[in-house]
């Protein structure tokens, strides 16, 4: 498992005087991309290879608030991989200065082809990359059909 620490700023304050919703989704995605330079995907391995992660969605449980001055630490585990690489689900915790987890989310994405902008695969020697992490209980081989289990898209208006 991967954390990283950061400090809740005032800017990540929302009105009702807590961490916004948009700081969790901020703290999170500094957190999945950290873990994935420290794997070896920084800038310029992203570039080389044409590739960029896109989230397909976030599911966010909030357990407990937490307020401006008080450090955060946020998790990162993988706990599915397509056998390609293509799609991935990883899952973020919170935790106050105290240890107790405050807050849970479930994130699906997958890697989109900058130039086709399409989804695709990874190539081996970037799926390898993944091979050496522990998987967590919990972790599965996601197929396509497992990032289509929450989308009921609206009719189109025209």
């Amino acid at each position: 498992m991967f954390f990283k620490k950061f400090e809740v700023r005032w800017s990540d304050i929302d009105a009702n005087r807590h961490l916004a919703n948009s700081a969790y989704i901020n703290f999170m995605g500094h957190t999945r991309m950290s873990f994935l330079i420290e794997l070896g995907f920084d800038r310029k391995v992203m570039v080389e290879n044409k590739i960029g992660p896109v989230v397909f969605y976030e599911h966010m449980y909030y357990f407990k608030e937490v307020f401006l001055g008080n450090p955060i630490k946020v998790s990162v585990e993988v706990m599915g991989m397509s056998e390609d690489g293509r799609f991935f689900e990883f899952h973020h915790n919170f935790y106050d200065s105290n240890g107790k987890n405050v807050g849970h989310c479930e994130m699906m994405g997958a890697w989109i082809g900058l130039e086709t902008r399409q989804l695709i695969g990874l190539p081996d020697e970037l799926l390898k990359r993944f091979a050496h992490l522990e998987k967590p209980e919990g972790f599965r081989i996601l197929t396509k059909e497992d990032t289509r289990k929450f989308a009921k898209r609206p009719k189109d208006l025209a």
